[in-house]
Parts: structure tokens; C-alpha cells; sequence
């Protein structure tokens, strides 16, 4: 049996089981395409089975997406990174002590997700914006964080936050347009990625993958601006070309040392990457422009190489890129179960 018969027959195993309704999985190494399926159900309650082309909800998978068009403006000299948030966002400019947009990106900002902790610090944020999934508009969200003291100083603790959401707002002042139409127009039209947009297109809820119960998605036709940190509605076809430009350097959309750039581990020395190494989030890495990136073999609850990098979603989705290897995958499927290590251990087992 071949490593991606093993694959597959895995993936049966747990849609059979219940732990999985559905999923699409895709592999692209040096270059090519090697490996795109679907399993399962779309929607099993109505007997809908999963098309290749099922759209998810990617959650903090768009943050990569996001973190790739600032370095498009970056590179176009629109946007520096060494910036206080305030020179792109007008109400942080009086705070005395100000995050850099490289602190949003990297999420070293002291902006927290306020449900991650139970110090006051979190509580005036948990108040404020709860989990981002609000209505609120842009202005109304930069306003309530603009007002919030930090929890820690600039570049002091990796902790993930809001950055993010306020990149893409940065993104939308430099531009002038929403984030959803600088995405279509810079990132996925050159890519080919037609079906990543932010919530679900009408005309396209018939391919949205549904959840098994009790498991819930978030209801995201709620949001009054374009969450960068969160937004996002793809494809496994579309993930896996945004996966190949990665692996590529960067072609077509970045210049290589920016791709380089992006990749790289951007904590220094002495950041304090205790929550990062926590079970369940990403031990043995650290964390470079809108993703992880690995820092060793050992240490972490999966084999890799040094310099892999990957974020997953918070419904379920996931991918990882291996430079070193050319090597991409992408995982979409809404559950709890945890299924990534066996399918990294199956994928890494045909190298």
C-alpha cells in the first residue's frame, strides 16, 4: 500500500468513526500537485458528500494571507515595519507606549486575546472585543483597543493578540480600499485563488462545509469589517497555491529576500516564548511574519525540519510548509478531532 493509500484510508477511518464529517487534503511537493481528495461529508446530515473544492472557514489561517500583502506594500514602499501603530492609526498616536507594526505582525504587540488569560490587563480587552468575532465596525475596534493599556512592553512576550486585525486595518488606510479587495486584486486573482473572500459569497453557501455537532462555527455574515486575523472562506485548491508561492520564494507576488524574510524567526533573544511553547500551541517555535516557524527537531510532539512553518485555523483547519523539503499541505476540515500529527507522520513517511 502506498503512503497516500495509507493517507487516505486514515482519513476514511475517522470519517467512519465520527470524529471527522468531512475533509479535503492536499499535498504539493516540488512544485506539483501531488495528492488533492476529499473524503467524507460536506454536510452529512443532509447525505451531502465532500466536493474538492468545499469552501471552510480558515480562522487564523488568514493571517498569513494578511501578513503577505503588508510585505506587498512593504515592498512598495508604503508601509515600514519599524513604525509605531500609531503613524498608520491616528487614535494609538497619544498612547506613550506604542507597539511597532513588526510587533503586530509577530505578536510581541502586547494586545492580547483576552480569553487567553485572567490578569485585569485581559479582562479590559475580553470586554472590549471578546473573541473578534463581534459586530463592530474597523473604526469602532481600532477605538475600544486604542484606549486598552498593554500587557507587557513592545517585543517582551509572545502573545497572541490583535495584530493581526489591526494589520489589515493599517492595510485599508494605506490603500483606501477594504482588505477584501486588496486581497482579491494583489493575492489571490495572481495566485489563482477565486474562492478566498471574507464570510461566505451569496450564491455560494451550497459548498460550505458543515461541522458535526456539537461543534459550531462562528456566524460570520455578523462582521462589519474584514478580520485579518480571522475572516477568511477558502479552498484546499486555493490554500495549496498561496502554500506553493511560500515554498517558491515568493514568486510571483514577493521578492525572494522579502519571502526569506517573512519565514524567519523575528523574536529576539531573551522574548519570552513561554506561551508559544505551551501544549497545544507550538513548542519548539517561534514565530516569524503572520506564522510559526520551527526552531528545532526536538522539543516539539512531531517530526519536521528546522524552518517549517505553519498557523492553523480555529475550526479545525490547518497546513504546514516545509522549505527544506518543498514540501506543503493543507488540512481542511471543520472539527475538534486531532488529526495533524497522523497526517504528518503518514505524509513525511513517503520522503
Amino acid at each position: 500500500m502506498s503512503t497516500m493509500e495509507r493517507l487516505a484510508e486514515f482519513i476514511e477511518a475517522e470519517v467512519a468513526a465520527d470524529r471527522l464529517p468531512g475533509a479535503v487534503v492536499g499535498v504539493v511537493h516540488r512544485g506539483q500537485v501531488v495528492f488533492l481528495e476529499a473524503f467524507g461529508y460536506r454536510d452529512k446530515a443532509g447525505g451531502v458528500p465532500m466536493p474538492t473544492d468545499a469552501l471552510f472557514w480558515i480562522a487564523s489561517m488568514s493571517k498569513p494571507i494578511t501578513a503577505t500583502a503588508a510585505l506587498l506594500l512593504v515592498e512598495r514602499g508604503r508601509l515600514v515595519l519599524d513604525e509605531p501603530v500609531g503613524t498608520y492609526l491616528p487614535q494609538f498616536s497619544g498612547q506613550p507606549v506604542q507597539p511597532t507594526v513588526l510587533d503586530l505582525l509577530r505578536h510581541t504587540a502586547g494586545m492580547p486575546e483576552g480569553l487567553l488569560g485572567d490578569t485585569p490587563v485581559h479582562k479590559l480587552y475580553a470586554e472590549a472585543v471578546g473573541d473578534g468575532m463581534t459586530d463592530l465596525t474597523g473604526e469602532e475596534f481600532i477605538d475600544r483597543l486604542s484606549t486598552l493599556p498593554l500587557l507587557h512592553e513592545p517585543g517582551a512576550m509572545w502573545h497572541y493578540g490583535w495584530g493581526l486585525d489591526l494589520t489589515g486595518l493599517i492595510i485599508e488606510s494605506i490603500v483606501g480600499t477594504s482588505l477584501g479587495e486588496f486581497l482579491r486584486d494583489e493575492i489571490c486573482a495572481p495566485l489563482g485563488m477565486p474562492d478566498t473572500t471574507f464570510g461566505i459569497p451569496e450564491g455560494r453557501g451550497d459548498r460550505f462545509a458543515r461541522p458535526l455537532p456539537p461543534h459550531e462555527l462562528p456566524d460570520l455574515s455578523i462582521a462589519r469589517f474584514h478580520s485579518g486575523g480571522a475572516g477568511l472562506v477558502s479552498t484546499a485548491g486555493d490554500y495549496l497555491r498561496f502554500v506553493q508561492m511560500l515554498l517558491a520564494k515568493g514568486k510571483p507576488l514577493l521578492g525572494r529576500k522579502t519571502a526569506e524574510y517573512m519565514l524567519s524567526d523575528q523574536l529576539a533573544q531573551g522574548t519570552d516564548t513561554s506561551r508559544l511553547e505551551k501544549r497545544g500551541w507550538n513548542p519548539g517555535h517561534g514565530f516569524g511574519i503572520g506564522l510559526a516557524v520551527r526552531r528545532r527537531i526536538g522539543g516539539a510532539p512531531t517530526p519536521g525540519s528546522v524552518g517549517e512553518v505553519t498557523w492553523p485555523g480555529a475550526g479545525g483547519t490547518t497546513w504546514w510548509a516545509d522549505p527544506s523539503e518543498d514540501l506543503g499541505v493543507v488540512v481542511m476540515a471543520h472539527t475538534t478531532a486531532k488529526v495533524e500529527p497522523q497526517i504528518r507522520a503518514l505524509v513525511l513517511r513517503s520522503l
